[in-house]
């Protein structure tokens, strides 16, 4: 937003003209129209019960510039969620990341609804308890009912926290997609030709954290899910993304499990690191395409249709190009307002359509918006309730 980050005097300022910019954007090509300030709870009248309902929550590593998504230059990158879930969706347009601007931190910052403020390569765990450990020990629900799907080695510890009133035991399951892949390549005759997958991030950490878990869990995983190489390697449309991996998997896991709560994070935007343009763009209009399926999919599995919300939203931004500290689309190292004001897109059969909602809030009110819809206090965040759509 160049002619925004001008005018604009402060980082409240600019997140607001980001907020403004796209709102005009979205009502000129979608006709979107404003959210009432507040739905209430008349508005959650009629719902499914809480035992029913599901939830799937995509967050993606690396958010895209509006120049290349939410502006008319950049509308072509992005056809899935314009033409298609948009108009399904409330969108809200000025969603501030506060923390600190790490993937998996501030992914640990979603998943609790508290900023964390630990080592982006540490290998921890986040210190609040998680939405997963909300869920379960609130709604006494199983540990094969929620699962996350993570993008790279440092996401290991995601699912469970530290913290000693929840934690071990009480929280999801984590798959690391590379990990099941490289499971079934070790019986795989060609599996030399998807070594690449298995690479991990595109931001090389000093320190990379080893991993726990025994290979023999690993197999059974992969078996539970019925990976397979082939099969994978007949479905995905491009065999060098590790995200077509991680959405064939958690379509095996909605198809074998139906988890209530299923929370994927894709990765391929953030290969902007490598400072080539093209595969930016790429990485953007594959994780266009590849929510359109996602929501495709639940439509279609009859344990997700009618009775699932699915939340959308980076983790965060990128720099400015008018910024002298920063690398523009290619780094978030400057932690300026354009690189912390996204976006989030909630799409469900009790969800406003095409309905855009300009105030201000924060990445950190998804957890308890959450709470909110599957019926579990997430006490110790510090976010608020979305209540436009939770």
């Amino acid at each position: 937003m160049r002619v925004a980050e001008s005018k604009a005097r402060s980082p409240h300022d600019i997140s607001r003209a980001i907020s403004l910019n796209r709102r005009n954007f979205l009502r000129t090509v979608t006709g979107a129209g404003a959210a009432a300030a507040f739905f209430g709870p008349a508005a959650r009248r009629g719902r499914a019960a809480p035992k029913n309902r599901k939830a799937v929550v995509v967050t993606f590593g690396g958010g895209a510039r509006d120049d290349e998504t939410f502006m008319p230059d950049g509308r072509e990158n992005i056809p899935h969620l314009l033409n298609e879930l948009i108009p399904q969706a409330t969108f809200l347009t000025n969603v501030v990341n506060k923390g600190i601007l790490g993937h998996y931190v501030a992914t640990a910052s979603i998943v609790t609804g508290v900023y964390e403020t630990f080592n982006n390569f540490a290998a921890v765990s986040p210190g609040n308890p998680t939405v997963f450990e909300y869920f379960r020990k609130d709604l006494k629900r199983p540990a094969t009912d929620t699962w996350v799907v993570a993008p790279s080695n440092g996401f290991a510890r995601i699912g469970e926290s530290a913290n000693k009133q929840y934690g071990a035991g009480l929280g999801a399951g984590v798959i690391l997609p590379k990990r099941l892949l490289a499971a079934a390549l070790s019986s795989a005759a060609d599996g030399a030709q998807y070594q690449h997958l298995l690479r991990d991030n595109y931001e090389t950490p000093l320190y990379a954290p080893r991993l726990a878990g025994q290979q023999i869990e690993l197999d059974q995983m992969a078996g539970l899910l019925k990976l397979s190489v082939d099969d994978f390697a007949a479905h995905a449309r491009n065999l060098a993304s590790p995200d077509e991996l991680s959405v064939y998997i958690a379509r095996q896991l909605m198809r074998q499990l139906a988890p209530s709560l299923l929370w994927i994070t894709l990765h391929d935007i953030d290969i902007a690191h490598s400072g080539t343009f093209s595969l930016y763009l790429d990485g953007i209009k594959r994780t266009d395409r590849l929510c359109g399926e996602l929501w495709q999919a639940i439509q279609k599995e009859p344990e997700y249709a009618g009775k699932t919300t699915m939340f959308i939203l980076p983790d965060f931004g990128r720099d400015s190009d008018i910024d002298s500290g920063g690398n523009g689309f290619q780094h978030h190292r400057t932690g300026d307002a354009v690189s912390r004001t996204t976006w989030m897109m909630v799409l469900g059969p009790d969800v406003k359509q095409n309905v855009v909602v300009d105030r201000s809030v924060e990445s950190t009110d998804l957890v308890p918006t959450l709470g909110a819809y599957f019926g579990f206090d997430a006490r110790l965040s510090t976010g608020k309730r979305i209540a436009e759509v939770g």
